[in-house]
Parts: structure tokens; C-alpha cells; sequence
């Protein structure tokens, strides 16, 4: 079945989707390169490669830019490496916020504690229909409407 489109309406992000979509966190595509959590990284690049194959992945340019900031930081890839993947995780569908969204984020925040970055990465997921946020960041089970936080590596630990 091919990927579902998104159509958003001209004064919100009302979408429609024909198959479940799920959130990718920053942190599974760090540990996809992370050669010292070996497990977490064979979990990582089999999640990306499931959600990439069933075209059913959302990431947004904020977990674009954090992956490129911390590969190259903290795991210290390549630049060119770090862009190549970067180019590669693009192919997801990319989640864009609006000044409605950063709002509806610091609401997130002030009602539920959770930092700002994460409750962008919430609105992201939300915004875009996802039922399922993949993320080690946040507590599993958690959920938020019908946006639910999975840590696909809680079974590794």
C-alpha cells in the first residue's frame, strides 16, 4: 500500500492518513550510529529501516538538527557523514512547526512539566497524526490524546 498523504486544512493541521504513523526521537537515530550501544544501534537501524520500508515514519527539522548537532558532537562523525545521514533521515516525512504550534508547545510545558525541546517533539507528533512517539527520553506509556510514548529500547537495559 503506498504512503498515505497528508493534506492540511488552511488554519490547522487537521490531517488525514489511511495507515499508523510513528514519531522518530532523536535518540534512536543517534544510537543507528552508536557503535558503543550495540544492541540499542541493531534496535535503532531496525526501526528506521521498518518505518522507512512501510513509508509510516515522521521525524521533525527540529530532531534533524539536534541528530546533525549531537552525530558530530558527541559521537563524533564525520561532517559529511553526519550530512549524508541527515539527507538520508529527510526522506521521512518532515514535520515543520508554525509560531500556533511553538504555543501550543510552551502549553505542553506549562501543564505538564515536560522541557520545551520535548514538548516540541510532542506537538510534532501529535500535529502530524502519529499514535506512537519513539523516544528514550520520555516515560514509556505515557500518553498524550492519542499520542503514546514508546522506548523501543526498554527490554535492551
Amino acid at each position: 500500500m503506498p504512503a498515505a498523504t497528508s493534506i492540511p486544512s488552511a488554519d490547522s493541521h487537521a490531517m488525514s492518513y489511511m495507515i499508523a504513523q510513528f514519531f522518530i526521537d532523536t535518540n534512536v537515530l543517534l544510537y543507528a550510529d552508536d557503535h558503543g550501544a550495540p544492541e540499542k544501534r541493531e534496535r535503532a537501524k531496525n526501526l528506521i529501516r521498518e518505518t522507512m520500508h512501510d513509508h509510516n515514519g515522521r521525524v521533525s527539522l527540529q530532531v534533524l538538527q539536534e541528530y546533525f548537532s549531537a552525530a558530530t558532537r558527541k559521537l563524533k562523525l564525520d561532517v559529511s557523514l553526519a550530512r549524508r545521514q541527515v539527507e538520508l533521515y529527510s526522506r521521512f516525512d518532515v514535520v515543520r512547526l508554525n509560531p500556533n504550534d511553538l504555543m501550543a508547545a510552551i502549553d505542553l510545558h506549562r501543564l505538564h512539566q515536560f522541557s520545551i525541546w520535548d514538548a516540541l517533539i510532542l506537538r510534532a507528533a501529535m500535529i502530524s497524526g502519529c499514535r506512537r512517539l519513539y523516544t528514550e527520553d520520555l516515560q514509556a506509556g505515557f500518553r498524550l490524546d492519542s499520542l503514546e510514548i514508546v522506548n523501543p529500547f526498554l527490554r535492551l537495559a
